[in-house]
């Protein structure tokens, strides 16, 4: 085989390939973005004891804000949150987990009523290696999920049982008597 030839057979193979690279740039492009783009932010309430405590939370809705959650942030307002919403109930079983998270978090597990079903606190997770981070399960069933800074709920003497109000999604709940 002559050496120009050669050169253009090479040509034609990598065409193909230099065709598809566009179309994968632009798709890393786009989930990027999508990894980016800003969650709704919402009010709600919690109500205990103590009163109701206000809040301003981002809204992880997706499969992709769920995963991404507060991970990288070093630090969050006082007031502020995150809540994550499911489609479905979640099992007792299932858990969050702190890798890529910089700062200690308390987790509201919230019933589909609008109850605090279990509260844990989480530290950050200094491995490199997904495997190596705790999990926190919720130890019982779920709808949602709402983590603020390390010692919120204590402070305020949040506890299992409060409800967890947020007027522009599920309307109000009364706290227990």
């Amino acid at each position: 085989m002559d050496h120009s030839r050669r050169t253009l057979l090479k040509a034609s193979l990598l065409l193909p390939l230099a065709a598809l690279m566009p179309l994968s740039l632009l798709s890393s492009f786009a989930w990027g973005q999508a990894a980016s783009t800003s969650m709704q932010t919402l009010a709600l309430a919690i109500h205990s004891e103590g009163g109701p405590h206000r809040l301003q939370v981002e809204v992880a809705e997706t499969t992709a804000q769920r995963q991404r959650g507060l991970m990288e942030r070093e630090s969050m307002p006082e007031e502020s949150g995150m809540l994550f919403r499911f489609e479905t109930e979640q099992p007792a079983e299932n858990a969050f987990w702190m890798y890529r998270t910089l700062i200690p978090l308390d987790i509201a597990y919230i019933d589909g009523q609008g109850r605090i079903v279990a509260i844990n606190t989480m530290q950050p997770c200094e491995s490199s290696t997904p495997r190596d981070c705790p999990s926190y399960p919720a130890g019982a069933a779920f709808y949602s999920a709402l983590e603020v800074n390390a010692g919120y709920f204590a402070e305020r003497g949040i506890k299992v049982g409060d409800c967890v109000s947020v007027p522009e999604i599920a309307g109000y709940c009364q706290p227990a008597d």
